[in-house]
C-alpha cells in the first residue's frame, strides 16, 4: 500500500512563502503522476497543481498560477510545492495525491477522481 507523506505546512503572514514536500515512494518518482490539492473548511477539495511522471508537464489552478511551482527534488526524492506570495485565501489543508502510471508518462491529472493514493494532509494557514 502506497501512502504519500506530506511535510512543510505551517503558519505564515500574507506575502511570505512556504514549501511543501510529498514523498510517494522511497525508490523513485518516475512512475507516479502527482498532484497537490487543498481543502478549506466547508468547501470541497480543489485542485492546486499537478506534474506528470516524466516531470515534463505541469498544470496549475488559475488561483495559484504564477505564485506556486510544483517540481521534483531528486535528492530528497520528493515532489515539492513552492508557494510564494501567499494570501489568506490560500489557507487550507493541503493534500498530496499520487497516480500509478507507466514510467515517463507525460500526462498530468487535475481531478480528485483520477488519483489512487492520498496523503493525510498538512495545514497551511496564512494570516493578514
Amino acid at each position: 500500500q502506497v501512502q504519500p507523506v506530506e511535510s512543510g505546512g505551517g503558519s505564515v503572514q500574507a506575502g511570505r512563502s512556504l514549501r511543501l514536500s510529498c514523498e510517494v515512494s522511497e525508490r523513485t518518482n518516475d512512475n507516479w503522476a502527482v498532484g497537490w490539492f487543498r481543502q478549506a473548511p466547508g468547501l470541497e477539495r480543489e485542485f492546486v497543481a499537478a506534474m506528470s511522471a516524466s516531470g515534463g508537464r505541469t498544470d496549475y489552478a488559475d488561483s495559484v498560477q504564477g505564485r506556486f511551482t510544483i517540481g521534483r527534488d531528486n535528492v530528497k526524492k520528493t515532489i515539492d510545492l513552492q508557494m510564494n506570495r501567499l494570501k489568506p485565501e490560500d489557507t487550507a489543508v493541503y493534500y498530496c495525491a499520487a497516480k500509478s502510471v507507466y514510467i515517463g508518462s507525460e500526462w498530468s491529472y487535475a481531478d480528485v477522481k483520477d488519483y489512487d493514493y492520498w496523503g493525510q494532509g498538512t495545514q497551511v494557514t496564512v494570516s493578514t
